[in-house]
């Protein structure tokens, strides 16, 4: 009997040497799934970090449209300065040269703006000695083309002009004028991508429409 207790003993020891050890490797796999949560969260870090890596560049993206606008409309507000820094000692109607100081104030602030935007950008911006005035010296930049602006003929002819003739030429090259910047800034508003530019569309449409139906009711008058 005392042999067959021994045997047994001998036999129980084994086994429960191997229950042990797979309580121990189960207790092994249980502490080790939280060093896999890190790995876990390092994904959903890598996620949240590429959102907030792209979301500046979402919100202050721009595209082709948005550089084509600030190119096109720096000369055009330039020319449209140009046509306003005529109307103090050439106009004859206090009304014409409010509106030409009108327009001045607020176009001088978005070509500063807007060549900022192209600055930021690394994109061309127009010399203001080639501006407004002289068309011809711009080689290959045919800015006669844009909608609304002067060739500079007719720049020429505003020039040599002074009292009523002036006042009736430039408001109504001014009326043109501004439909080509509405037109222009309604193509951005539509197409374009950066917030501030279409933002500054959106007040070009809306203050120029209203100096358009301005300059109509000054032409009505003559």
């Amino acid at each position: 009997m005392a042999l067959r207790r021994s045997l047994i003993r001998r036999t129980a020891a084994p086994a429960a040497a191997a229950v042990a050890a797979v309580i121990l490797a189960a207790c092994g796999s249980s502490d080790s799934s939280p060093s896999s949560e890190p790995s876990g969260h390092g994904l959903g870090a890598r996620s949240s970090a590429g959102t907030s890596a792209t979301a500046p560049a979402a919100r202050g993206s721009h595209d082709a449209q948005d550089v084509a606008f600030a190119q096109g409309m720096i000369p055009h507000h330039r020319q449209a300065v140009a046509m306003a820094d005529l109307a103090p000692s050439r106009a004859k109607a206090q009304q014409v040269k409010d509106l030409a100081a009108k327009i001045k104030q607020a176009q001088d602030p978005e070509i500063n703006t807007m060549s900022g935007w192209l600055k930021a950008w690394g994109e061309k911006v127009t010399d203001a000695a080639t501006s407004g005035m002289d068309q011809s010296s711009m080689p290959g930049m045919d800015h006669s083309s844009m909608p609304g602006m002067m060739s500079g003929d007719d720049m020429a002819k505003l020039k040599d002009l002074s009292g009523d003739a002036f006042d009736k030429a430039f408001v109504q090259m001014m009326i043109s004028h501004h439909r080509g910047a509405v037109e222009m800034a309604k193509t951005e508003q539509a197409k374009g991508a950066y917030g501030p530019a279409r933002t500054m569309a959106k007040s070009i449409v809306t203050s120029q429409s209203a100096e358009i139906t301005e300059m109509n009711k000054i032409l009505g008058k003559q």
